[in-house]
């Protein structure tokens, strides 16, 4: 076997005292929950105008969110009000899943921005909304529920990228 003398020699340079970053650090990784909650709470109460219109207009019924309190078991702990706390825990998985889930996969998403990346994001999850919202809506009404959710997945995606863009400038954060 001949040896191949003609390979360059690359000579690299391994200093102990060279500090690479640090990413994987308690205050980055809080930083980066505070920067998801502080979007998914803008993204929700972008989300939430639009569901008042559609609301407004018959689309969307509010009480819907008494199902997700009922399936949550949440309304045995707080009877009172049962769709006050079912938007309570709407308000827990924008500000805290959906999120966690954004930050994981949105690298892979399509667009430059993380805003941009927010707009498919959107359209996944109401996929998943249309169905278990759904409250037997026909004609127009099926019509203005359907354009009026996704209008307002379009806006929590878009929101919840938007404030992940402005916040991630900084450089403690993982995102």
């Amino acid at each position: 076997m001949a040896d191949n003398d003609t390979q360059p020699v690359v000579d690299v340079d391994v200093s102990e005292g060279a500090a690479e970053p640090d990413f994987d650090n308690l205050t980055g990784i809080v930083v980066d929950g505070v920067i998801g909650a502080v979007g998914g709470l803008v993204g929700t109460a972008v989300m939430t105008a639009v569901l008042l219109v559609a609301a407004t207009l018959n689309a969307f019924d509010l009480n819907s969110f008494v199902v997700l309190a009922e399936l949550t078991g949440t309304t045995a702990l707080f009877p009172a009000n049962p769709a006050a706390i079912g938007y309570l825990v709407f308000l827990g998985g924008g500000m805290v899943t959906w999120p966690l889930l954004f930050a994981s996969i949105g690298s892979y998403l399509p667009g430059e921005k993380y805003a941009t990346k927010g707009i498919p994001y959107g359209f996944v999850l109401w996929t998943g909304f249309a169905l278990a919202f759904y409250d037997g809506y026909t004609g127009l009404l099926l019509v203005l529920y359907l354009v009026l959710t996704l209008l307002s997945h379009f806006a929590y995606g878009f929101a919840l990228g938007a404030v992940f863009d402005y916040l991630s400038k900084r450089p403690t954060t993982l995102v």
